[in-house]
């Protein structure tokens, strides 16, 4: 693609000014900010319930998957207010952002907070022209979903098949960037504080909705 398309900036979002300083190269780089894509998130790597909840490590998983993701919208949200560009703001929450779950207590509360996060947004951005979703995914084979056993599409057919009503299709990160490119292109200009879940017969009885 090259460096006119594409580039690479390492950034820790739970620390707020290496944020706002991705967002201040973004513009420099690339003359404005169209659309900030919230997608980085941690496993505590325990499947802690309640009972046992670590807050260290609840901690270290709020501090990046909320706090971080927060950081992301805030700093985006002003540079387009500031510029006057009507962009879109895509946050990553998970299938576990509207259910409960037996473990993973923290990461859990982390999603549910996206979710919350992103109504709250697109509510007070919209009068900016800003709009503000989520994508909300069961799971993909990604490095993260390694580090609790799900490292292949068998392995995460074998665990969430019991729960899906569509037979042999896989989530993919590749259906996530569809997603994203989705809501943030101009075709979904009347879409804000919605949740894109990919939804399964068990978790719509549960009232998983785009709403």
């Amino acid at each position: 693609m090259g460096s006119s398309c594409c580039s690479y900036f390492q950034c820790d979002i739970s620390d707020e000014e290496q944020v706002k300083s991705l967002v201040e190269w973004t513009v420099e780089t690339y003359g404005g900010l169209d659309i900030m894509f919230a997608n980085a998130a941690i496993l505590s790597g325990v499947e802690q319930t309640i009972l046992d909840l670590d807050f260290k490590k609840y901690d270290d998983v709020m501090r990046v998957n909320v706090w971080g993701t927060a950081a992301c919208v805030k700093q985006a949200a002003r540079k387009m207010i500031e510029l006057g560009t009507k962009g879109a703001i895509v946050c990553s929450a998970a299938v576990t952002g509207g259910i409960g779950a037996e473990t993973f207590t923290d990461y859990l509360m982390s999603k549910h907070a996206v979710v919350g996060l992103v109504r709250a947004g697109s509510q007070q951005l919209g009068v900016h022209g800003i709009r503000v979703n989520c994508v909300s995914m069961s799971c993909a084979v990604t490095p993260m979903s390694s580090q609790v056993g799900l490292s292949t599409d068998e392995a995460v057919d074998k665990f969430f098949g019991p729960f899906t009503s569509l037979k042999g299709v896989s989530p993919t990160t590749a259906h996530v960037a569809d997603a994203v490119v989705f809501l943030a292109s101009g075709i979904r200009l009347s879409s804000a504080g919605t949740t894109w879940w990919w939804m399964v017969d068990s978790f719509v009885s549960q009232g998983l909705v785009n709403n």
